[in-house]
């Protein structure tokens, strides 16, 4: 019997990368899954076949999560289509990086509204299900640029800021519900945004990694598993690097 047997896991952005890590690793530990991506399109429809292969319920839903009205009305309709939410994953997420001095506003807005607001969305829609439950596990997916900055992504590392400091509010405001709310902070993780640096850039980070090598996205999905599940059911407000060392 899986960690997640019986559970229903919400997870944004999730048609690749971390996130389909994430909803496949889920799977496979008995959740079913919902998913929701900007566009539905060939690689959202191949994951949710994926996921289905597993032998759980599995369903694909094309929202922007910037999208006040939008996510309201998805988190409905994943309500009615599986009964109840157990798991919110806040994954969804864009870079436009630019140091600070040639930024300009739409950058600025667009990584918080994407990176961010797209949280708050969620996260508002979700509580109401999760108090009725007086059970739930929100999983915000930040950065270690959250936690120590980088230069020239002042628009991202404060994002992620943010949703590690929105994880320990939520976890104060309903943990008495019964509710955790917890932030992952993945280091250089192998991905196909990763993949498209050039190799001096892979090659410098790596140097910085005590253990000489970029994460894998199953590394993330591993800790995701243990916040999700029972195992955690005494971990809240926390923030746990996944970065190889890098960020001690």
């Amino acid at each position: 019997m899986g960690l997640l047997q019986g559970k229903t896991a919400l997870i944004t952005g999730a048609a690749r990368g971390i996130g389909k890590a994430l909803a496949l690793r889920f799977a496979a530990e008995g959740a079913d899954i919902a998913f929701t991506d900007l566009v539905i399109d060939e690689n959202g429809k191949d994951t949710e076949e994926e996921i289905k292969a597993l032998g759980v319920k599995c369903i694909a839903y094309a929202s922007n999560a910037a999208d006040y009205a939008q996510t309201e009305e998805v988190v409905k309709k994943v309500h009615e289509d599986f009964g109840k939410i157990d798991i919110l994953v806040n994954n969804a997420g864009i870079t436009k990086d630019g140091l600070m001095m040639r930024m300009t506003e739409g950058q600025w807005d667009a990584v918080i509204n994407v990176n961010l607001k797209s949280a708050f969305n969620f996260i508002h829609a979700v509580l109401p299900i999760m108090m009725r439950q007086k059970s739930g596990s929100i999983i915000n997916m930040a950065s270690v640029v959250g936690v120590h900055g980088n230069a020239g992504q002042a628009n991202y590392a404060a994002s992620k800021a943010g949703l590690i400091a929105l994880a320990k509010s939520i976890a104060q405001e309903v943990g008495s519900r019964g509710i955790r709310a917890n932030a992952i902070a993945p280091g250089f993780i192998e991905t196909a945004m990763t993949a498209a640096l050039p190799d001096n850039v892979r090659e410098d980070w790596v140097k910085k990694i005590p253990l000489r090598r970029g994460g894998k996205p199953e590394d993330i999905a591993e800790v995701a598993v243990f916040l999700a599940s029972d195992m955690s059911s005494y971990v809240t407000g926390q923030v746990i690097q996944v970065d190889g060392g890098m960020n001690m």
